[in-house]
This record gives C-alpha cells, structure tokens and sequence, in this order.
C-alpha cells in the first residue's frame, strides 16, 4: 500500500503510545481514522491532535472500547460503518495491549486472563468483526502487533512473562497463518505482524490501570501491597520503603520506561507504516529488536537458560 491518502484505517489502543502515534501520522498523510480506546479522555486527546496536523479533510472518530469483549467490538465496528458511512475499511491496526499475569503458576488468574483478553482476544475479537470489511475494499491491509515476547518469551531470569508472551506468540502465529490464507481467499488483503522492542510508551502505567480497573494516577494501598510482594519476590529490597515512597518509585519506573526507552512511539509507527508501505508482512521495531531476534534464532536452545538477556542484547 504505497499511499495512504483517502484510505480508511482502524486503530486499537488509539488513546496513547504507537496507537496515537499512528492516528496521528495516518491523518498527516490524508487517511480518515476510527480509533478506540478503553480510556475516552485520551482518545480525544489524540483526535484533537491528529485534526491539528491533517494536510486535507479526513475524518477522525473515537470510539470507547474494551478490545477483549466481543459485544464492545461488534458495536465499534457498527459505530465505525455508521459514522463513516462506509461499507468497507482498507486498514486494521490491531494495537492495544497490556502487559501484567506474569507468572501463571503463582500468580492471580484474573490478571493474567485480563491481559491475555486484551493482548490475543483483542485481536481475534477486531479481526472477526473488521476483516470482512478489508475483504471488501480494492485494497486492504491487516497490521497487527506482536512483540520480541511473540519469539522470545522471557524478560530475562527470575521474570515470570508469560500471559503477555502467550498472547504475543498467538498474534504472530495468528498473522504468519493467515498469509496464505488471505492470499488464496482475499488476494488484495495484505497482512503484517509488527514486533517491537522497547518502545518509549504508556504501557506499564496503562497496565496497572487496567489491571486494577480505575483510571486513578495514584496507586491504591492494595495495589501499593501487590507491588511491593511482587517487587519482593524478584529481589528488590523493599522492606523498608513506605507506601508513598513506593508509590513515588512506582511513577519513577513508569516514566522512566516511557522516557528512556531507546525508540519512541512516534518513531516506532514510523517503522510501522515504512513496513506497510513496502508490502512488508515481519515489522522488527527498533534495534533491540533485530538484535534479540537474531541471538535467538542463532541459538534457540539457550534462549532461557540465562544466557540470553535482553538488556545485554540491547547494549551489544
């Protein structure tokens, strides 16, 4: 798809991080968008903005929706035919994720279904509901996002990962299925699975909102207790900090994921849409990325057996 211009797209996850990101770089480059969100303030945040960088008159709509209920999908699309008067979209970008359900064995069910909904029923549930309208456009592209967890599904030693990593592999094997599938049945549907590394966005912060069910900035004494028994088990010593001074280092780690990533959200669907572009259907984001991608394929026996980290990845 070498223009976007006059295209439809979908965005998942709209509301901050690579979703806004892309919002906003598809309206600068003349495509209308219908983005979702569980968090409407932000979304409206991010129509505001890519309104402000249009080169042309798209139309930009938000939608609020929770991706891992079918129910809250099936009406966003509905919404999305009726607002845009369409038939058709040429663009699904299945984005929203969460992390969260580290460990499967000793940690709560809820969480770690919770991310899985989110992470894999996210894109199952969008892509049952908006594939037939890219199989009815001239020219359509599915774009959904995996992650370095989708090949590797580690942070490292002592660091359960493993809804979010399930979830992440079920996208790429999902995506790398239905290439043949889309290219027998739906010839004029490309489809993409993006990979990222570390990625300078909102994720950890949006996590334990969504985790918790409240959009508060500060964390309850419940989830203060849950951090510090979690912080605990993974050797941080934490015995002696106060609940506001976890809080503070709490806010601290959030920023500092999102600040000092080594690529940022507006980069990283930069890469994204270049991969579109070019009729890429593997998208690695970012250098770490490519790094922890090749270590792994040159040595899959040791991928988790502590010999394969991926800070030391990042700093080859």
């Amino acid at each position: 798809m070498e223009s976007f211009e006059d295209k439809l797209a979908v965005v998942t996850g709209g509301g901050s991080g690579m979703g806004r990101e892309l919002v906003v770089q598809l309206a600068r480059e003349g495509a209308s968008v219908a983005a979702c969100d569980v968090n409407l303030g932000t979304l409206e945040e991010t129509a505001r903005l890519a309104d402000s960088v249009a080169t042309r008159k798209v139309r930009i709509t938000t939608h609020q929706c929770d991706v891992s209920d079918e129910n809250d999908v099936d009406r966003f699309r509905d919404e999305v035919v009726a607002e845009h008067d369409t038939d058709y979209i040429n663009l699904l970008f299945n984005n929203a994720g969460i992390g969260g359900g580290g460990s499967f064995v000793a940690g709560p069910r809820s969480a770690w279904e919770r991310t899985f909904g989110v992470c894999w029923g996210g894109v199952y549930n969008c892509s049952r509901a908006f594939v037939p309208l890219l199989v009815a456009s001239d020219e359509g592209y599915l774009v959904n996002t995996s992650s370095v967890n989708g090949f590797w599904a580690a942070l490292g030693p002592g660091i359960p990962h493993t809804a979010y990593s399930t979830a992440k592999f079920a996208v790429k094997g999902f995506s790398e299925a239905l290439i043949e599938d889309l290219r027998i049945n739906a010839p004029h549907v490309k489809v993409a699975v993006v990979m990222p590394g570390h990625i300078g966005t909102d994720i950890v912060a949006n996590t334990r909102k969504v985790q918790s069910g409240t959009d508060s900035e500060e964390m309850s004494d419940a989830e203060v207790d849950g951090m510090r028994n979690l912080l605990a088990q993974r050797g941080v010593p934490v015995e002696g900090l106060t609940s506001d001074e976890l809080r503070g280092f709490m806010k601290m780690f959030e920023a500092g994921f999102r600040d000092n990533a080594p690529m940022s959200a507006a980069q990283a669907a930069t890469v994204i849409l270049d991969g579109v572009r070019t009729d890429r259907w593997r998208i690695l984001v970012g250098d770490d990325a490519v790094k922890l991608d090749t270590a792994v394929r040159a040595d899959p026996e040791r991928a988790y057996e502590g010999g394969l980290n991926l800070q030391s990845i990042i700093g080859q």
